[in-house]
């Protein structure tokens, strides 16, 4: 079986439970890394606990947004944790993706595009006027001129994106089934992996419940 590549969501403030989720993932059938969200990384004992973690694919999703300065600074500030993979909204603008990505170092720096909670009604509640699809790749189009490392999208926008972007494609919003909770624009790891991502982020689909159970149940998914 082909070795996919699936980054897991570690979404919670208990290092024990978080300590779970890495040992009871780990296994040779995938590669795996692991996400770490603002309810982790704001933490008590976050920064710690990413300090000492060793040997893993680590993904800091800190999910910049502000004006070039700031997104800069916050960058250099956790350069000592040695993220793999560290995200911006690209939202933030050319100039700041700009000049986070000068200072990001061996860091990947991800761009964000469209959270896959929105649906096109949500972003109209926002103020978006462009259809989903478009501003996609219009956001696409921004990521590629600031020389960002690869871009966090719906698996849905994956074939459109990797028309003009070449680097990597993550996608979230993942789900084994019909359940989507509190996403909206979601996909089965199949037809994520058959759209062209190059990483999955999965989170309550392999955390919750029984993590082993859930793991065997993606890898059949998958043969």
């Amino acid at each position: 079986m082909k070795k996919y590549k699936l980054f897991i969501a570690c979404d919670s403030t208990n290092i024990s439970r978080v300590n779970k989720i890495i040992k009871n993932t780990n296994n040779n059938q995938l590669k795996i890394g692991y996400k770490f969200g603002l309810e982790f990384l704001n933490s008590k004992n976050g920064r710690i606990f990413i300090s000492k973690l060793k040997n893993k694919i680590t993904f800091g999703d800190y999910k910049f947004a502000d004006i070039p300065n700031t997104c800069a600074s916050a960058i250099k500030a956790v350069r000592d944790l040695k993220f793999n993979y560290l995200t911006i909204h690209i939202s933030s603008g050319l100039n700041a993706l700009k000049s986070a990505k000068k200072v990001s170092g061996k860091s990947k720096l991800v761009g964000v595009t469209i959270l896959t909670s929105l649906d096109s009604k949500s972003l109209k509640d926002i103020g978006y006027t462009k259809e989903i699809k478009k501003l996609v790749l219009h956001q696409a189009k921004l990521a590629k001129k600031a020389n960002l490392d690869a871009i966090v999208c719906s698996a849905r926008e994956v074939k459109l994106i990797k028309k003009i972007f070449k680097k990597e494609i993550i996608t979230p919003g993942i789900r084994f089934d019909e359940k989507s909770d509190d996403q909206k624009r979601v996909c089965t790891p199949m037809e994520a992996y058959n759209n062209g991502s190059d990483w999955l982020v999965v989170g309550r689909p392999i955390t919750k419940g029984n993590i082993k159970k859930n793991i065997k149940k993606l890898i059949n998914q998958l043969r």
